[in-house]
C-alpha cells in the first residue's frame, strides 16, 4: 500500500480498477451484442429478462470481497497481522456458501426463476438455459470477486486489472466461437459468460506466491456473529448491484405491460450500456477504497479530504463523457445491437439512451459518496445512500412516472431517482463535514 496520497496514487489506483471493471461489465455487454446476432429480439429480451440474478450473485461478491479487504487493510495499517489473515479466510469460506447456494439454485430452479424474473411463453426456455448455465459457475464469480478486492488492496491493482481485462476478452472470443462456428446459442454465451472468472482467478492466483503478500488463509471458528461486521463496508456495493437487477426486474415487467417483449429488447441495449457506465464508477470506487480505507486506518483526515474532492471531480467528467457520447452516438449504437434493423426497436432505444444517461451525473455523485462512507468508518450513511437509489425510490417514481409518460416516463425514472438521491446524499456529506470539524 502506498503511504502518500496524492492525485498520482489516487489516478494509478483509480484508472487501473475502472478498466478492470469496465472489463468486468464486458462478461454481460458481450452477451448482449452476440445475443442480439444470434438469437434477435427475443434473445435479447431473454438475457435481460435473466440479468437480475447475475447482479444478485456479483452483488453479493463484492459484498464479501470488498467489505472483507476493507477490514484486511485497516488490521494492516494498525499492524493486526492476525485480523487480517482471520478476514481474508472468512471471506474465502463465505465466498464459497454463496457460491454454493446459487449454484443449487441454477440447477434444481432455473425454470421456476425465470418465471419469477417475468419471462413469458416466448423468452421461457432461452432464460431457463441462461440461468441454468450461468449459474453453475457461481463459485469461480464469487471466489474471482473476493480474490480480485484482497489482491487490490495488497498493492496489486495492476495484477488485479490483468485479471479483470483478460477475463472479459475471453469472454468475448468464447462468445464468439459458441454461438456462431459451434452454434450453441444462449448455452454458449451463458458458457462463455461461466468460464471467464476461472481464467481472471488463475491470473490472480499469482499473486498468492509472492511471498510478501499480506493476506493468508489461516485456521479460525467459522464466528457467524462476525459475517455482518466483516460484510458492512461492502454494503453499498452490493446495493449498487441489487439496484440495477431491481431496475431491470421493475423496467421489465412495466415494459412488457406497454410496449411487449420489443420494449424489453430495447430496455435490453439501454440497460447493458448503462452496465458498463456504472462499472466505471464502481471501478473509480473500489479503486478509491484500498486508500481511503489505510488513511481512515491511520486516521489522516487531510489524505480522506483530498480523496473525496478527487473521486467527486472524476465523477463528474465520466458523467459528462459519457453523455456526450451516447447522445451524439445513440443511434449507431443503438443500430448494432438491432439486427434485424426493426424500427420499433430503435424507436424506443435512441431516446431511451437519450434520457436515461441524464441521470449520471447525480449517480456519479451517489456512487462515489456511499463507497467513500462505506470505507472510511461510516457504514450507515453508505448503507443509507445505495439502499434510496437502489430499493426504496424506485418503485414508486417507475410506477407514478409511467402512468404519467408511458414508455417516456420509463426511461425518466433512473435521472429522477438518482437526483432525488442526490439530495440526501449532500445532507449526508454537510452531516459528516460538520462531525469532523467538531472531532477536530
Amino acid at each position: 500500500m502506498e503511504q502518500t496520497v496524492n492525485l498520482r496514487t489516487f489516478g494509478r489506483y483509480a484508472s487501473l480498477n475502472i478498466l478492470g471493471m469496465v472489463g468486468i461489465s464486458c462478461y454481460i455487454l458481450a452477451d448482449t451484442f452476440f445475443v442480439a446476432r444470434g438469437a434477435g429480439a427475443t434473445g435479447l429480451a431473454a438475457l435481460n429478462i435473466a440479468i437480475p440474478a447475475f447482479n444478485l450473485l456479483n452483488g453479493l461478491g463484492l459484498m464479501a470481497g470488498v467489505g472483507a479487504a476493507t477490514h484486511f487493510t485497516i488490521c494492516r495499517a494498525q499492524g493486526d497481522q492476525p485480523g487480517a489473515d482471520r478476514a481474508f479466510t472468512r471471506a474465502v469460506g463465505l465466498g464459497l456458501v454463496i457460491g454454493a447456494i446459487f449454484l443449487l439454485a441454477g440447477l434444481l430452479g432455473a425454470g421456476p426463476l425465470a418465471r419469477l424474473l417475468g419471462a413469458d411463453s416466448e423468452t421461457f426456455p432461452l432464460t431457463r438455459t441462461y440461468l441454468r448455465t450461468l449459474l453453475s459457475f457461481s463459485p469461480f464469480f464469487v471466489l474471482n470477486n473476493v480474490l480480485l478486492a484482497f489482491v487490490r488492496n495488497d498493492g496489486g491493482p495492476g495484477r488485479a486489472m490483468c485479471g479483470m481485462v483478460i477475463g472479459s476478452l475471453s469472454n468475448i472470443v468464447f462468445d464468439y466461437l459458441f454461438i456462431f462456428p459451434l452454434g450453441m446459442g444462449m448455452f454458449g454465451a451463458a458458457l462463455a459468460t461461466g468460464v471467464s472468472p476461472i481464467i481472471s482467478i488463475l491470473i490472480l492466483s499469482g499473486h498468492l506466491r509472492r511471498p510478501g503478500r499480506g493476506f493468508h488463509l489461516r485456521r479460525c471458528p467459522p464466528a457467524l456473529r462476525t459475517i455482518p461486521n466483516l460484510c458492512a463496508p461492502g454494503l453499498s456495493s452490493l446495493i449498487g448491484e441489487l439496484s440495477s437487477g431491481i431496475v431491470l426486474f421493475l423496467f421489465n415487467l412495466i415494459l412488457l405491460r406497454l410496449t411487449g417483449n420489443t420494449g424489453v429488447a430495447a430496455y435490453g441495449i439501454v440497460a447493458n450500456l448503462a452496465l458498463v457506465a456504472i462499472a466505471i464508477y464502481q471501478g473509480l470506487s473500489t479503486g478509491m477504497q484500498p486508500l481511503v480505507s489505510h488513511s481512515s486506518g491511520t486516521n489522516d483526515r487531510a489524505a480522506l479530504r483530498r480523496l473525496y474532492r478527487y473521486g467527486i471531480v472524476t465523477a463528474l467528467c465520466i458523467a459528462t463523457l459519457l453523455y456526450v457520447l451516447v447522445f451524439a452516438f445513440a443511434d449507431p449504437i443503438a443500430m448494432a445491437f438491432n439486427s434485424t434493423g426493426d424500427p420499433v426497436l430503435q424507436g424506443y432505444a435512441v431516446p431511451g439512451l437519450r434520457i436515461y444517461f441524464l441521470g449520471f451525473w447525480c449517480a456519479g455523485l451517489n456512487l462515489t459518496t456511499a463507497a467513500f462512507f462505506s470505507a472510511s468508518g461510516r457504514a450507515g450513511m453508505g448503507f443509507a445512500i445505495s439502499l434510496l437509489r437502489g430499493v426504496a425510490a424506485v418503485p414508486p417514481l417507475l410506477l407514478a412516472l409511467s402512468a404519467l409518460f408511458g414508455v417516456t416516463g420509463v426511461w425518466i425514472t433512473f435521472p429522477a431517482v438518482e437526483t432525488v438521491t442526490a439530495i440526501l446524499t449532500l445532507v449526508c456529506v454537510c452531516r459528516a463535514s460538520r462531525a469532523d470539524k467538531q472531532a477536530a
